[in-house]
């Protein structure tokens, strides 16, 4: 295809790109083998395309479909740009069906309103879906859907009704609640007083305030995932229990203050021997 051949539409664009890495030699392949556990999914041989249309015609295989888009997030996410425009080539059927939703009663470009939809599906495919939450594929889509739809009202065009899925997620503004201030100078004063650790500061603002995913965050600081995972959780309880008590809005008490530095400490103890036995653990093997 020559660069005057090329798609003016950014869907269009992505379904043209997919062909391209799924024909040909080296086509780019999803092995089933090991999403088949617990699953209906067919044999392991089967082309992104014809997966696609495996599943389109599985509405009701859930376990199914969460597998095989778990394992595209996941690599959309670690292993470069041919996966995120498989795995958003793998949802144009829906994108295509919002497309053309949206357009009712649109007066703008087509072609805007489509890259609005993209440019939703690709911020929740790089960040905002959690693996570990059920329906990862549901959630793609409505952030696709309320993208486009926050562009339709945005240009004044006609008001359409949501689906049922995504009505939820529309939201005005709401009242903010103590401790009040930007969310990050919350987390630094959390830092300052020992509730979170240094080293976790931007881990937290990255995955709680940012909504990134925390797969490349795990990879980047060398533990798995549910390490990192546990360790915000645990830092969410905490953050809660300052809140509660007033810590990060008020003055602490020095007995408060001295509590959360032993906290600190004890952690700090804690990941040191941690980190001495993975290191010796390689010696031992080796042994």
């Amino acid at each position: 295809m020559t660069a005057t051949d090329w798609p003016d539409s950014p869907l269009d664009a992505v379904d043209a790109t997919f062909v391209a890495l799924t024909t040909g030699d080296k086509p780019l392949l999803l092995d089933l083998e090991p999403l088949r556990e617990g699953t209906d999914l067919p044999e392991s041989g089967l082309s992104l395309p014809a997966l696609r249309r495996w599943l389109l015609s599985h509405p009701h295989s859930y376990e199914a479909r969460d597998a095989v888009w778990r394992e595209l997030i996941r690599r959309a996410r670690l292993e470069g740009p041919a996966w995120v425009i498989a795995a958003t080539a793998m949802a144009l059927p829906a994108l295509r069906r919002y497309a053309g939703q949206l357009r009712r009663g649109w007066g703008g470009d087509a072609h805007d309103l489509d890259a609005e939809i993209l440019t939703g599906f690709l911020t929740a495919l790089r960040d905002r879906v959690d693996l570990c939450r059920p329906a990862p594929y549901a959630s793609l889509c409505r952030a696709a859907w309320r993208a486009g739809y926050e562009l339709h009202q945005r240009d004044g065009a006609e008001a359409i009704p949501l689906p049922a899925e995504v009505l939820d997620h529309v939201t005005g503004p709401r009242t903010p609640k103590r401790p009040w201030g930007h969310p990050d100078l919350l987390v630094r004063r959390a830092v300052e007083l020992g509730i979170v650790d240094a080293c976790d500061e931007q881990p937290y603002i990255d995955l709680r305030l940012g909504h990134r995913a925390i797969e490349p965050i795990a990879a980047r600081l060398g533990i798995e995932v549910v390490t990192l995972r546990r360790r915000i959780q645990r830092i969410d309880v905490r953050i809660a229990e300052a809140v509660s008590d007033g810590m990060l809005s008020d003055v602490i008490s020095p007995q408060a203050r001295e509590h959360w530095v032993l906290q600190a400490e004890q952690r700090s103890r804690i990941r040191a021997g941690r980190g001495r036995a993975t290191a010796v653990q390689p010696e031992l093997l080796a042994a």
